[in-house]
């Protein structure tokens, strides 16, 4: 059986207009998925852009400064459209979520939208990074994959963990962090291979604060776990994994969850005793 996908987006996030929840719970009953969490964006940390273009994909509003913000949440929208999935899908788990972009940074507005949608599922991720650009004022941020653009490409994954350590100590309300390694999916490619030695010190920091906060680390199969940071991650004594397939449309629901789950088993995890339970240590 594959493991629950505990990271979907539908057309409820802002970058995902090809998301359809619908046509996403009905891929879930044709691959044998068994459960799933629409995770849906919220992001509350506006991004410079400097004159760089915005995908096509991303809807939100650029203000008078060039700062990106994606869409709020259509709160009773989306759960309008999860009780209609449970109901037209009886034999799927369907279970409400939020990934929440830096809560640590926003907490009062974090804790309105938890309380406002009774989430199921709370996933924690990084998505921003301190602007260095001369013109930006302090308190700033730049989407981290334009990182690459102001610091050294070792830098930018740096900086990066380190905010994912001060997020993983923090109160914050999620049980999952997000994609760890989500700045080595615009690594650059002039930068040759990703140089773990150089990073492994800072990866084991975010790891060990992420286990001493009794949070779950995420399998993302965005761009699949290197086997060496879940041998880390149950060195720093991390207690449980979940899988998240960041599909942001239904062909990718639950894409590399088999490769992950064996990688997840080789390295001393086992599926918990329902679906939507996270993997523990054996």
């Amino acid at each position: 059986m594959l493991p629950a996908d505990g990271h979907v987006h539908s057309q409820f996030s802002w970058d995902a207009p090809a998301g359809d929840m619908h046509a996403t719970c009905a891929r879930a009953v044709e691959i044998g998925l068994p459960a799933l969490a629409f995770t849906e964006h919220v992001d509350l940390t506006r991004w410079n852009l400097h004159g760089q273009p915005l995908p096509e994909r991303y809807r939100g509003q650029v203000d008078a400064h060039g700062a990106f913000l994606g869409n709020p949440l259509e709160v009773q929208a989306y759960l309008d459209e999860v009780e209609r999935c449970r109901h037209d899908f009886p034999g799927l788990r369907i279970w409400s979520g939020l990934e929440l972009s830096e809560p640590h940074w926003h907490p009062a507005a974090v804790a309105d939208l938890v309380s406002a949608t009774g989430a199921e599922r709370l996933v924690g991720s990084v998505h921003a990074l301190p602007d260095l650009h001369p013109d930006a004022a302090q308190g700033e941020h730049v989407e981290t994959g334009n990182g690459y653009l102001q610091r050294p490409p070792v830098e930018v994954v740096r900086a990066y963990l380190a905010e994912v350590t001060a997020l993983a100590a923090s109160d914050a309300p999620f049980a999952v962090l997000a994609h760890v390694d989500y700045p080595l999916r615009t690594w650059p490619a002039s930068a040759g291979p990703v140089p773990w030695d150089a990073l492994e010190d800072d990866v084991r920091t975010a790891l060990s604060a992420l286990a001493a906060s009794g949070r779950a680390l995420e399998l993302n199969t965005r761009r699949p776990l290197e086997g060496r940071v879940l041998r880390w991650w149950r060195e720093a004594g991390g207690d449980a994994v979940a899988f998240g397939s960041d599909a942001h449309h239904p062909d990718a629901l639950a894409h590399g969850f088999r490769d992950a789950a064996a990688l997840a088993g080789a390295c001393g995890f086992r599926p918990g005793a329902t679906p939507f339970a996270l993997w523990g240590r054996a």
